[in-house]
């Protein structure tokens, strides 16, 4: 994948443990185009990838603008953001992918969690741009751990935007999900994104109230602390355009595997958020782990994460 050059041009604190940079080509060219739940690959001193939502308007290619919540138990990507990198750093990015596009719908409903206010703002941008009907549920702990405020009260936000606080009661207190997603429609769009224990509570109500699940649109940022299982075996994997086999211990990854012998795949989190490690299945049923692929492209078994991803049986035929 083309890398890009950018530089911090700007470093900003937005909310209690949150900062934004705003990155522009280092050679002052315009950046690539992206779309509304976009996001890049940062490559981070010491060698650290991770990935970030875009935000602003997606028709600004002068920059591309990021914010980066300081997790607690962070693994050194977000830790490294705050505390080393700098207003005029010069830092290397991936092109925007989309892995969470909106799709043409009569009406929106986006619901975000914490950080996850990062691509649904910029999704409720491109909405407005386009003079199509959403919402804007934006939860958020305590007032101080809310980005953004100042720019989601203004054009092209207001009014379509609700900030909700666990900490206050009436109009600004919790979300009421029950409410909100009680007339599920064909013509109704939901977009959801934050921590995943949130994730998961907003997608269960819409399970409950009678959504299709091709109506419903989530991304994660993060994985679960481990994607291994008691009873994980060991397996093989076949190598389609060779015929190598190679054997993955219950420990190791097929993207550590196939890394470890030569076999180049793209792998990026590390987690199956980002899907840059998705690889093709010629035979066998793998056993999914990853957050980015759908349901569908799940039941269909013809690729999955080799970061993170297993096999159920005991051997995997890989499309490389």
């Amino acid at each position: 994948m083309t890398q890009l050059k950018v530089r911090v041009t700007s470093k900003a604190r937005e909310a209690e443990g949150i900062c934004s940079l705003e990155l522009e080509a280092s050679d002052g060219e315009a950046l690539p185009p992206f779309r509304a739940g976009a996001h890049v690959d940062l490559y981070l001193p010491g060698g650290l990838i991770r990935q970030y939502s875009l935000f602003g308007s997606p028709s600004d290619q002068r920059r591309y603008r990021v914010a980066v919540l300081l997790e607690a138990n962070s693994r050194g990507g977000s830790r490294t953001v705050h505390e080393n990198v700098n207003e005029g750093d010069v830092l290397t990015i991936s092109q925007p992918r989309n892995l969470f596009p909106l799709v043409p719908s009569e009406r929106t409903i986006l619901i975000a969690g914490g950080i996850g206010i990062t691509p649904l703002m910029c999704m409720a941008e491109e909405l407005t741009l386009e003079g199509r009907a959403y919402e804007l549920h934006y939860c958020v702990r305590t007032a101080d751990r809310a980005a953004f405020l100042d720019r989601l009260g203004s054009p092209p936000f207001a009014g379509n935007v609700h900030v909700h606080f666990d900490d206050v009661s009436g109009s600004q207190g919790p979300l009421d999900l029950d409410t909100l997603l009680a007339r599920p429609s064909g013509d109704v769009h939901l977009y959801v994104c934050g921590p995943s224990g949130f994730i998961d509570a907003v997608v269960e109500t819409a399970k409950c109230q009678g959504w299709s699940s091709d109506n419903v649109h989530l991304e994660h940022f993060a994985a679960p602390a481990t994607t291994q299982k008691e009873g994980d075996h060991a397996f093989e994997v076949r190598i389609a355009s060779t015929g190598q086999v190679l054997v993955v211990p219950r420990e190791e990854s097929v993207a550590q595997v196939l890394a470890k012998n030569g076999i180049d795949v793209p792998v990026s989190c590390e987690q199956g958020v980002c899907g840059t490690c998705v690889t093709g299945i010629l035979e066998g049923e793998p056993d999914h782990r990853d957050l980015c692929l759908t349901e569908a492209e799940q039941a269909a078994n013809d690729r999955f994460t080799a970061c993170c991803s297993r096999a159920r049986g005991s051997l995997l035929v890989l499309d490389l």
